[in-house]
Parts: C-alpha cells; structure tokens; sequence
C-alpha cells in the first residue's frame, strides 16, 4: 500500500470524526439523546470525557494532561512506524491496521488541544458556541473529548436472582458511549490481535533457520 493511500484513510477517518463531533458539540445540550434510524439500540448520546478510550474516568488529579502529552508523544511514533511499514513494504493489512490507529490517536489529540480554546463549556442546559467572546473553557491540552455513540443492545436488563453478587441487580449492554476516533483505534487493534500472523508474517529466512535447528536437534 502506498502512502497516499494510508494518508487517505487517516484524511476520512479525521474529517468524518471532527465534523461529527463539531456538530454534536455545537447542536446537542450534554447528555441529550436521539434514536436514529428510529432504532431504540442505536443512539446519539452527546457526553464528553477527560479523554481516556471509550469514555474511561482518570482518576488521577494531573491524569487529563499527562494523558494529553502522552498521546503527543506516541502519536508521532506510530506515524513513524506508519512511514517505515510502507517503505519495507509491509502487509497490506498492517499499514491498514496502523493507519487506523494512527487516526484515530491524532482525532482524540484535536479534541484535547484545541476544543477547550475553541469552545464554550457545554452543559445538560446550553448548547456550546464557537470561538465565545470570553475565550474557550479549558487551556490547550485541557479539552474534553467528544463522545457520541451508544449502542444499548441490552439496556436495563435485571439479572436473576440466582446469579451470586451481581444477582437481582440492572445491567446495560454495551453501556460505553464513544466516538468515530475510538473506533478506528480499536478496529486497528483489532486487526493487529485477529489477524496477527497475517500482518507479522514471519520470514522465510527465520522460518527455514528455526526448521534446520530442528532438524539438528532431532539428528
């Protein structure tokens, strides 16, 4: 694959990610929900979050920007791997694989970096403006991240009774909310677990020097 293939796939993730997320954050008041398709287990669910995958809390008190820099830092490192898997020629379904990730890393860092400057604070009562006349409502690194999507295939479910701890009790499933830029992470992570072999085939030269130490051993 070449590089203006990948960049295209990192071009539509990105655009397809931050024009959703500007539209839900200049349109939605936080936590309000619509059904689409008129499907009861497909929702647009505005929320926003610190910035850990699919809506995780961090509970430390300087998490939000050590999460922020550290996406700064490997974000450029999986750009690099991006760069030198196409130039080996690397398996096509790796340099997918990475592209993905590499995506949806870099729409996650624009939420954190710019949306607090960019933005008004949303709230379960206003819906956020852009550029607001006293300035965003974080510093830069300090932005929520946007999440949208919610897909309650089971929701408000009780557990029988018999089940031990958890019996008696409601559940929700899947209950995570997300966004475009965590899909595209988690389908290259993925790829890279389901299809591992495919992706890091092992080479001929290392396949045949593992066969000759066998058959020397076996000798």
């Amino acid at each position: 694959m070449t590089l203006k293939k990948a960049a295209l796939i990192i071009f539509t993730i990105l655009l397809v990610d931050q024009v959703l997320k500007v539209y839900i954050k200049l349109n939605f008041t936080e936590y309000q929900s619509i059904q689409v398709f008129g499907l009861d287990w497909f929702r647009i669910y505005f929320v926003e979050n610190e910035g850990a995958a699919w809506g995780a809390k961090i509970p430390w008190e300087h998490g939000k920007i050590a999460l922020s820099l550290f996406r700064l830092i490997i974000a450029p490192v999986i750009g690099y791997w991006l760069v030198k898997s196409i130039r080996e020629a690397a398996p096509k379904l790796l340099i997918i694989a990475i592209s993905l990730i590499f995506a949806g890393a870099v729409g996650n860092i624009i939420d954190s970096l710019l949306y607090g400057v960019l933005f008004s604070a949303s709230d379960a009562q206003t819906v956020a403006t852009f550029l607001p006349e006293g300035g965003g409502y974080a510093d830069p690194l300090y932005g929520k991240v946007v999440d949208m999507l919610y897909f309650p295939f089971i929701e408000d479910a009780v557990l029988p009774q018999w089940i031990p701890i958890w019996g008696g009790k409601t559940f929700t499933f899947f209950n995570a909310i997300f966004n475009i830029a965590d899909m595209a992470i988690s389908t290259g992570v993925g790829i890279l677990l389901v299809f591992n072999k495919r992706v890091f085939p092992k080479e001929e030269g290392n396949a045949s020097d593992t066969e000759q130490k066998e058959q020397n051993t076996a000798a």
